[in-house]
């Protein structure tokens, strides 16, 4: 394959942008590489500058359920933007976005629309803040809740990609109310409590982490956590970001059967649109302004084309139980085919998947936190994600990321996939 063009674009790009990209992973760092520039997506292919054509398992990190511009969102689009782009007032498919989340969603009672994942953890944990009149927070090592500065701190993702895990520009005053946990570990988050004594007001978590690679929860330990907060006045928050409406039409909650207080959502409720949204219980939900003290507020919150985008998007889901069912066969296959295929060289990289969110380590140990992820061999998966590359499969160019299946991956090509897949192990292995 030529990618001439992606890279001068790419030179170009770092002339006006830092790093190139407005993204730090997009950038191909950790791969040894050139980012490739898209120009479309459709079904389940992307075409880069170049015109080459690959088979894509980012979909935009997640959002695309369906895969690239499905018609039904791009009409629910085309009939919004008749009546204009945004207003900074109310309308009705606020209404019914919010109608659709509750509905989809058991344990959220209200929500409020935001622009993105960030805004909405960031206003989740400062909601939790304000409700229980307590400063400090539990997060755990290894999850991603957008770039708040007091949230990278012993974050996945990008700062995981990139070996910065603590961003310079965060202050100490800023970093010294968070309080960082081991993922699927109580008795962590148990010598917390001790120490910090009636001064936590939440614990946030994601309840299958997406940002060290896919690293499920283990349902003892969300049930202990919900224990826990129940016990000690504290608000339970789980970031649904990348995982609601993703593994299940009520998301991790309804993998696990355990409720949160507080859900931040992303992806794909703006079908594809910049969006993010937080919700839960109406009695902590209220204290947000302008009901209550606790302000928050964005311009372009429930801008009408990320709200008819979502209305779509979510109403496809209600209608269509059967992708769920669908998107569990499709993914189930292709693991089954990599785990196949990696018996026949005689190698066993653990490979962890919940639903359509799924991700190879290269480790031959079990993954479940944080530092069992940075065991694996990220210059293999630097040859593997290349190898797959030029057999036209797009992967995340990072170990730490989600693959994601879309209902618009067909059967040929997951085949193709699995093919590709064999190949490149090989090549790789020698």
């Amino acid at each position: 394959m030529n990618f001439d063009k992606s890279k001068r674009l790419f030179e170009e790009a770092n002339k006006v942008i830092p790093g190139g990209v407005n993204s730090p992973v997009r950038a191909f760092k950790s791969v040894n590489g050139t980012p490739l520039f898209i120009t479309k997506g459709e079904g389940a292919k992307m075409i880069d500058a170049d015109g080459n054509e690959f088979i894509d398992y980012i979909g935009s990190w997640g959002p695309h359920l369906f895969g690239h511009n499905p018609l039904f969102i791009k009409n629910a689009l085309t009939e919004a933007l008749e009546n204009g782009t945004s207003f900074g007032a109310p309308t009705e498919t606020e209404i019914k976005m919010a109608q659709l989340v509750i509905e989809l969603v058991p344990s959220v009672e209200m929500v409020r629309m935001v622009n993105s994942g960030t805004e909405a953890t960031m206003s989740a944990i400062r909601l939790a803040r304000g409700y229980t009149g307590k400063p400090k927070f539990i997060k755990f090592e290894g999850c991603y809740h957008g770039h708040a500065d007091y949230f990278l701190i012993k974050a996945g993702s990008g700062a995981l990609t990139l070996g910065v895990p603590n961003s310079p520009g965060v202050t100490e005053g800023n970093a010294k109310d968070t309080l960082v946990a081991r993922y699927n570990d109580i008795d962590s988050v148990y010598d917390l409590f001790d120490k910090n004594k009636d001064e936590i007001a939440a614990i946030i978590v994601e309840p299958i982490g997406g940002n060290m690679g896919v690293v499920p929860a283990k349902k003892e330990f969300l049930q202990a956590l919900r224990k826990l907060c129940d016990e000690q006045n504290c608000v339970l928050i789980f970031d649904e970001v990348m995982t609601g409406f993703r593994v299940a039409k009520g998301g991790a909650q309804e993998v696990y059967g355990i409720n949160a207080d507080l859900t931040t959502f992303g992806k794909i409720i703006g079908g594809g649109l910049p969006v993010g949204a937080f919700g839960g219980k109406k009695e902590i939900m209220e204290t947000l302004a302008p009901v209550g003290p606790v302000y928050q507020a964005g311009t372009l919150s429930g801008n009408p084309l990320a709200m008819a985008a979502g209305v779509a998007a979510l109403t496809h889901i209600k209608n269509n139980p059967d992708i769920y069912s669908e998107l569990e066969e499709k993914a189930s296959w292709l693991e089954n085919a990599f785990k196949e295929n990696l018996n026949q060289q005689n190698k066993n990289f653990a490979m962890n998947r919940v639903g359509s969110m799924s991700c190879m380590f290269f480790t031959e140990t079990e993954v479940t936190n944080f530092d069992d992820a940075v065991k694996s061999d990220t210059k293999l998966y630097a040859d593997y994600f290349h190898g797959m590359l030029k057999r036209g499969i797009y992967l995340a160019p990072s170990q730490f990321e989600a693959m994601f299946i879309s209902t618009a991956h067909s059967n040929e090509m997951l085949e193709k996939t699995a093919n590709a897949h064999y190949e490149t192990m090989k090549e790789i292995l020698g």
